[in-house]
């Protein structure tokens, strides 16, 4: 592939070129590879070829783009001395950290409304704290009891084994934590949270998240899948990363072996736009795939970045065609100055509309809200159910047809606790005390009514 991306990649990589000289080595007629090869020529190379360079990770990780002088240099762009002043402001609030590979992505000549550097690159409006603005919305660190673990949902935890991250997205939602270097645990941190989880059984589900597990070394990520697998009650093991889609390159065979050691082990990543899904993104993918690890993707949805029914629909076929199914589309946080990404929930409502019936059913995310506070995933979706009675219910499809499916006339409902003596075992290890909604439509529970704590603390 030619062109203007190749470009952006060459200059990234020298951090020196300049018009003229671009001009004079012909870059354009060059391809990615071939030009980065060419410039790194001029530079002494030891054990490594020059597409080598590019592609280890860790030079990519030691070559991150943190100042704005880099990324004008990188993309032959010039911002104005009010611009410069207002945006050093913002990434001294909130940094700046873009690798390498994913700058290159950029179409640096409609780079201001290109997705992938309105991702990366800082915007003045995150100094904008709007009244819904919270520091942690998701009530993470209310809900930790112990240090690196937040315990939201019955039988499931997040463990935050890190705060590194590969690049800095500008929409995170733990932006409060971004570029602290105070919790980089050693292996000895781990063990107040794996003490936490051995002394709850009801947790079968861990999330290792960050940051971003993959940043840490092959060995660590080896100790903390190990220590999880001999707790026998957790049964699935999660990690939450970005690498795929900003450092591909990261997803090597010596991390994937340490992976498929473990069968109850899936992977979510974080594709958002179809302009990051590329042969390097793939490659990465189709070898976490071809190890037998489940794969799953969590967008977010942003304005003027997704925020478009036919746009979504490529990206969800684009990641079922590499095996990867979408998981959750999140309606964008109410972090600290992320109200310029924030869309109306309409907008989401309308992309669920147009994927439900028009492609394939597992091909369409589940749309949340995670509700501020603390409350969790919340999904919202159009309304199929039009009404019902006490013999039918009437529906509507993708389409507008409006149908009925009718109720058997003879149904008897079996209570809960005679039903499942035919598995008395299995109904005694799995029983739990329901929770919420779920404990007022229990048969065998007495509650009828639910009150807010504020309520029951009067």
């Amino acid at each position: 592939m030619y062109g203007r991306k190749d470009v952006a990649r060459t200059m990234i990589t020298t951090g020196e070129l300049k018009k003229p000289a671009m001009k004079k080595a012909g870059v354009k007629q060059l391809s990615a590879k071939q030009a980065v090869a060419k410039q790194l020529a001029a530079k002494p190379l030891k054990s490594v070829t020059k597409q080598q360079k590019w592609r280890d990770w860790r030079w990519q990780l030691q070559n991150r783009i943190t100042r704005i002088e880099e990324v004008e240099r990188a993309l032959d762009i010039t911002f104005d001395a009010t611009q410069k002043t207002a945006l050093t402001e913002t990434i001294e609030k909130f940094p700046l950290s873009i690798t390498p590979y994913y700058l290159s992505l950029v179409d640096s000549k409609h780079y201001e409304d290109d997705p992938v550097f309105m991702q990366a690159f800082p915007r003045t409006a995150e100094l904008n704290v709007s009244r819904a603005d919270i520091e942690d919305p998701l009530h993470e660190d209310a809900d930790s009891p112990v240090e690196g673990i937040t315990h939201r949902y019955p039988d499931r935890v997040l463990f935050h084994v890190s705060n590194v991250c590969a690049m800095y997205c500008r929409h995170c939602t733990r932006k409060r934590k971004v570029g602290d270097t105070d919790y980089n645990p050693q292996r000895s941190d781990y063990e107040a949270a794996f003490d936490y989880i051995e002394n709850h059984p009801e947790v079968r589900d861990v999330l290792l998240s960050g940051g971003d597990p993959f940043l840490l070394e092959n060995e660590t990520i080896a100790y903390l899948l190990e220590r999880l697998s001999r707790i026998k009650h957790v049964e699935v093991i999660r990690i939450g990363t970005r690498t795929p889609v900003v450092l591909p390159f990261r997803i090597t065979d010596q991390l994937v072996n340490v992976l498929k050691k473990h069968k109850n082990l899936w992977i979510n990543t974080h594709f958002n736009h179809p302009q990051e899904i590329t042969p390097e993104a793939v490659a990465a993918l189709d070898k976490l795939s071809e190890a037998g690890i489940p794969l799953g993707n969590q967008s977010v949805l942003l304005a003027g970045i997704n925020d478009c029914p036919v746009l979504m629909k490529q990206l969800v076929q684009k990641l079922t065609r590499h095996r990867v199914r979408p998981y959750y589309l999140y309606q964008c946080d109410l972090s600290e100055g992320l109200e310029h990404f924030r869309t109306d929930v309409g907008a989401g409502i309308e992309i669920m509309e147009s994927l439900r019936g028009h492609t394939s059913g597992f091909a369409v995310p589940t749309f949340v809200i995670d509700a501020p506070g603390g409350g969790g995933k919340i999904p919202v979706m159009p309304n199929y159910l039009i009404s019902w009675s006490a013999h039918k219910v009437i529906l509507r499809n993708y389409e507008g047809v409006i149908t009925t499916y009718e109720m058997p006339q003879d149904y008897k409902r079996h209570q809960c606790d005679s039903f499942c003596q035919t598995n008395a075992k299995a109904h005694k290890e799995h029983r739990v005390d329901p929770i919420g909604v779920d404990r007022l439509l229990r048969d065998t529970n007495d509650t009828i009514t639910l009150m807010p704590m504020e309520v029951v603390s009067e």
